[in-house]
């Protein structure tokens, strides 16, 4: 029996640091909230940091809970474990804003209809850095944590900022436990599931997070995410096949081109080996002049582009290794159909859609 409240559920593995200063912005929006609210940490670390989160969930009022390694059996173990009907999930690198919890529970208490969770946009702030520069361009990095600003209904969102019912989450099985990555498409799958069940996910724009900056702030961690990504996407694209679409995956196309060009090295006396980086030019050309937006051509602008369209590749590396992964190279050049649905009603329809 659940009693009327927020429960916040957090997922963790190391981010010591980041993980005490959301529990502190937390703190702060609890207090401006007008129902019980509770914050359970769901933790698999190695020991010390471990027991770091552990003191730190003393000092400011968590529950901690050890927990799986897969993301989504966390928030599944999170969710078993809570006090109340409402759920609030939020990453452990991000910062709560003093409105949120207050907005979640009021546009959750409030809605007409059959609306099972809430939506609110996660907003990525960081310094004029070149990585930031670069990244800021992406059509795929961080487009979809600004959605729920930009739509008034969603057909799934991120789970830096969600609140849902925990009636609707119980009615659709929770998030999926065992997904390609141990991180990744476990919300996007969650979020379909309940609005195939007839449960609307809603927005609210002034229910605010901030993503804390450290996490993305190296070249390395933004291309892992990039990989991790597009590999959840052809995971999602085996639980919901009838979402898969034709693309132009980039770095399936150079492997052809090289699988052709080998071919040919006999004939061609090796010139044939220079078509792959032909096709690698004129792609990383044409992907870099649609990332220009409008401050072509200047000259930092065009490095910063160019930049972008290779980091962005790193989501089709993904979406290739998966393929094969999944004994599926019939899917090579599928990608999922991220907001091909009518879930998505757009207010201010974005420039960019995750995934294309």
């Amino acid at each position: 029996m659940t009693g009327s409240g927020l429960s916040i559920v957090v997922p963790v593995w190391g981010r010591v640091a980041e993980l005490r200063r959301l529990l502190e912005s937390l703190r702060e929006a609890i207090g401006k909230a007008d129902e019980p609210v509770e914050i359970l940490v769901v933790d698999d670390s190695a020991p010390a940091d471990a027991a770091r989160h552990r003191s730190h969930c003393e000092l400011l009022g968590a529950r901690y809970l050890r927990g799986p390694r897969h993301v989504g059996a966390k928030r599944n173990a999170g969710v078993r474990a809570a006090t109340y009907d409402l759920i609030l999930f939020i990453d452990s690198d991000c910062l709560a804003t003093p409105e949120l919890l207050r907005r979640h529970i009021c546009t959750l208490r409030t809605a007409a209809g059959p609306v099972g969770a809430v939506a609110g946009p996660t907003y990525v702030q960081g310094a004029d850095t070149a990585v930031f520069r670069v990244m800021s361009r992406s059509r795929l990095l961080n487009s979809a944590f600004e959605w729920p600003a930009q739509a008034r209904q969603v057909g799934w969102a991120t789970t830096s900022n969600l609140a849902v019912r925990r009636s609707a989450f119980d009615a659709v099985g929770g998030f999926a436990e065992r997904p390609l990555t141990v991180v990744g498409g476990e919300d996007v799958d969650l979020g379909l599931r309940l609005t195939e069940a007839g449960y609307a996910i809603v927005c609210d724009p002034e229910a605010i997070v901030v993503h804390d900056k450290g996490s993305i702030e190296s070249l390395a961690t933004v291309c892992r995410r990039l990989v991790t990504y597009g590999r959840s996407g052809q995971w999602l694209l085996a639980v919901h096949p009838r979402r898969g679409r034709p693309k132009l995956n980039r770095v399936s196309a150079l492997a052809l081109t090289l699988l052709v060009a080998g071919a040919a090295v006999g004939v061609s006396a090796g010139a044939s080996l220079l078509l792959v980086p032909a096709v690698a030019a004129v792609l990383l050309g044409y992907d870099a002049w649609h990332r220009l937006g409008g401050d072509r051509p200047a000259p930092r602008a065009l490095g910063e582009a160019t930049a972008c369209a290779g980091l962005d590749w790193c989501f089709d590396a993904g979406e290739f290794l998966a393929a094969w992964q999944l004994g599926r190279p019939d899917r090579l050049f599928t990608g999922f159909g991220w907001t091909d649905d009518p879930g998505f009603v757009w207010t201010d329809p974005p420039a960019h859609r995750y995934g294309g």
